[in-house]
């Protein structure tokens, strides 16, 4: 089995490792051109933002050439999965394959200007993260195939929310609005924990126009000196199974 996955936090990592198998970081796989993947099963687990895969999954969906007799999507989210199981049909189609198996984990939400990182961290064990994966790893052990066509309403819904909220929070040019206080030291930790090498620091830290919007320098900046003007506390979040190591070797 191979997996192909993107992390910002480590939820996504977390749950990769869980299912097990050989581990592929998305944005590695697209910075050195390797889009060619093939085992008896591939799966891709990434999280869900505002309904949707990261738009570097979306792109290295539509450009991998994935082989497998089995072919599956884990999502983690926090508030809701929304329509973002049927979106991983969709672009599943879109890339000329069939998705066999989809599933989302409701794990701790770390979007800051929705929610208080501390406060999803202290709910997290009602959540039944570990209960979720066990299933998660069940079906993919004996191969659940859950996946039909789409329907008239997921086609509608999909529709609805992007055209809401999907693509104002999805914005290349949002890291541009990052604030960096005086805490900064300039170890350049937010450029190599970028999935998307946004960042680039020399005296000052930069930020480009290609932003994931996932967070990944925020969470995980030492100095916590990257804030959102919007963001609903200072308190940060790193899946505790993960480490700043893992985050970095995943990214750079």
């Amino acid at each position: 089995m191979t997996i192909c996955y993107f992390t910002a936090t480590g939820n996504s990592l977390y749950v990769a490792r869980r299912i097990g198998g050989q581990l592929l970081s998305i944005p590695q796989l697209i910075k050195t051109g390797r889009l060619t993947v093939s085992d008896d099963a591939v799966g891709i687990v990434c999280p869900v933002y505002a309904g949707e895969m990261p738009a570097m999954v979306r792109s290295f969906l539509s450009r991998a050439a994935i082989t497998a007799g089995y072919f599956f999507f884990v999502y983690t989210y926090g508030m809701s999965s929304s329509v973002a199981v049927p979106n991983a049909i969709d672009a599943a189609r879109k890339a000329g394959r069939k998705l066999d198996y989809a599933a989302a984990v409701k794990m701790v939400d770390n979007y800051l200007p929705g929610f208080e990182a501390k406060h999803q961290m202290e709910t997290a064990v009602g959540k039944n993260i570990e209960g979720q994966i066990d299933q998660v790893c069940r079906d993919l052990a004996f191969r659940k195939n859950n996946v039909s066509g789409l329907t008239v309403f997921q086609k509608l819904a999909m529709t609805a929310v992007h055209g809401t909220m999907g693509r104002a929070l999805l914005n290349g040019n949002a890291a541009r609005s990052y604030l960096v206080n005086d805490a900064c030291i300039r170890c350049g930790i937010c450029a190599k924990v970028c999935p998307a090498d946004n960042i680039k620091v020399t005296d000052r830290v930069e930020f480009s126009d290609h932003c994931e919007v996932c967070y990944a320098c925020i969470h995980n900046c030492p100095q916590n000196a990257i804030h959102l003007k919007s963001e609903k506390s200072t308190v940060r979040f790193r899946n505790e199974h993960v480490t700043l190591q893992d985050i970095l070797a995943s990214n750079e």
